[in-house]
C-alpha cells in the first residue's frame, strides 16, 4: 500500500514513542488504516514543536503522513481524544499501559488493516478513562483481542477430546489453547486448574456484548484467578512475560 501514494491520512493511536537522531520522535503507531506502523516526527524534542503535545502515549489522533525513504513522516497531527484521566491516574496508566503492550506485542507493522481491533482499542481506553470497572474492562478486551487475532480460547469443549465441559472444576492448557476435562487432563501435563467459577465468568466474557460483560460481579478470588490464568496464556502465546501486570502488581 506504500507504493501507491505520497501522502495519507490516517486515525491512529499512539502506542509508544522513542528519540530518534537529535531532535525527532520516533513514533509506533495503531492506525485505523494500516494497522500497526511506525512515523518520524521531525523536531517533536525541540521546545518549540507543536506536535509534540498531541503525540503521548493512549492519544487518539489524526495524522498527516508522508511517505519518507524509510518510514512515514508526520506533516500535521490533530488530536482526537487524549483521554486525560488515563494520564492523572497511576493505576489507570499502568492499565492503559497493559492494553497498549499486549496489542503492540500481538501485532505486526504493515500486517494489514483491521477496524474491528482498532475500534476495540479506542473503546477500552474511552472505557478505561471513563472509569468503569478496570477489571471488566481488560478482561473484556483480552477475550475480544484474542477472537480477532484467532486464538480464542475453548472453553465449551473439552480441546483434547471435543466432549462438552460439564459444571465442575476443570484444567486449561495452554498449548491446546483451551480447557481439559476432568478424565482427559489425569494423562496430560503441564496443566493449570481452572474453577468453575472463573470459566463461567472467561465464558461470560468470550460470547457476551460489553454491555452484558459489565453486569458481571466475580469475587475477588475469581478475579485473581482468571487474571493469572490469561497472563499465563499469554505468555506461553507470546513466548515471553509482559511488563506491565508486574507494574500493576507492585502498585496495588
Amino acid at each position: 500500500m506504500r507504493d501507491t501514494f505520497h501522502s495519507l491520512r490516517v486515525e491512529a493511536v499512539v502506542l509508544r514513542h522513542a528519540d530518534y537522531g537529535e531532535a525527532d520522535r520516533l513514533l509506533t503507531l495503531y492506525t485505523r488504516q494500516l494497522g500497526k506502523t511506525r512515523a518520524i516526527v521531525k523536531g517533536a524534542r525541540k521546545l518549540t514543536s507543536r506536535k509534540a503535545g498531541h503525540l503521548e502515549p493512549f492519544t487518539h489522533v489524526k495524522l498527516q503522513l508522508a511517505k519518507g525513504r524509510d518510514l512515514f513522516i508526520v506533516t500535521q497531527a490533530d488530536t482526537i481524544d487524549v483521554y486525560l484521566p488515563l494520564h492523572e491516574d497511576l493505576i489507570l496508566t499502568g492499565h492503559a499501559s497493559y492494553v497498549l503492550e499486549l496489542l503492540d506485542r500481538f501485532t505486526y507493522e504493515d500486517d494489514a488493516e483491521n477496524l474491528s481491533i482498532f475500534r476495540l482499542l479506542t473503546e477500552t481506553l474511552a472505557r478505561l478513562a471513563s472509569k468503569s470497572d478496570p477489571w471488566i474492562c481488560i478482561r473484556y478486551f483480552e477475550m475480544r483481542l484474542l477472537d480477532y487475532l484467532g486464538f480464542r480460547p475453548q472453553l465449551f469443549e473439552c480441546a483434547n477430546c471435543g466432549r462438552e465441559i460439564v459444571a465442575e472444576d476443570q484444567f486449561f492448557s495452554f498449548s491446546a489453547g483451551g480447557v481439559i476435562d476432568p478424565n482427559c487432563g489425569a494423562g496430560l501435563p503441564n496443566l493449570k486448574n481452572i474453577s468453575m467459577d472463573a470459566l463461567k465468568y472467561l465464558r461470560h466474557f468470550q460470547r457476551s456484548s460489553y454491555a452484558e460483560a459489565s453486569r458481571a460481579r466475580p469475587s475477588l478470588e475469581v478475579q485473581k484467578e482468571t487474571e493469572s490464568l490469561m497472563q499465563g496464556y499469554f505468555t506461553y502465546l507470546l513466548e515471553r512475560e509482559l511488563n506491565t501486570p508486574n507494574f500493576l502488581k507492585h502498585m496495588r
